[in-house]
């Protein structure tokens, strides 16, 4: 199914942006609304699937947490596999991690050490597409897997704090859904 301007719009008819949230001075873009409406939720699992342009696929990389909704539900509609990268200690079995700087201090990310076997395809899928930290942080896990990464694919990018160029510029073809420019 090809996703039209008028499935876009009505998608973005269900985002709610809350001012203030989670504190002064940020605009918060609300997905729950769109993952309530059955429509708008497989408008946006369509729209994801179609931005392959064919590109074969072994394994959807979700990141922690809502790209794991994305994700996990996508790979089901592909029949592939689906791994998430989590925040430390919540994987069960030997992991790999990477650690990473975030506009206010360092975080770490984690993946079970066989979750990806070299040569594998990977798309990487999240929600939502900032400064790029966390996906730019995956795509180094997925590398130090022995992944070859076939792109990352977003609902929603947050254009002006240029997220995809950050991505880009490690030759990963980005695709976001709908964007916007909150400042």
């Amino acid at each position: 199914m090809s996703v039209s301007s008028q499935d876009i719009n009505y998608v973005k008819e269900h985002i709610r942006l809350i001012p203030d949230f989670p504190k002064e001075g940020i605009q918060f873009v609300d997905i729950t609304t769109t993952l309530k409406d059955a429509k708008a939720f497989g408008i946006t699992l369509d729209y994801m699937k179609d931005s392959l342009n064919g590109r074969k696929i072994d394994i959807i990389v979700g990141l922690e947490s809502r790209g794991f909704i994305y994700g996990a539900a996508l790979s089901a509609a592909m029949n592939v596999g689906f791994v998430p990268i989590r925040k430390p200690g919540k994987l069960p079995a030997d992991v790999i991690s990477v650690d990473y700087d975030l506009e206010y201090g360092q975080d770490t990310i984690e993946m079970h050490k066989d979750a990806i076997k070299p040569g594998q395809k990977i798309l990487i899928v999240d929600d939502l597409l900032a400064t790029g930290g966390t996906a730019d942080a995956a795509s180094k896990l997925i590398r130090k897997a022995g992944g070859d990464i076939v792109g990352a694919v977003f609902f929603i990018e947050l254009t002006s704090l240029e997220g995809r160029k950050r991505l880009e510029a490690d030759g990963i073809k980005v695709k976001s859904m709908l964007q916007y420019d909150l400042d």
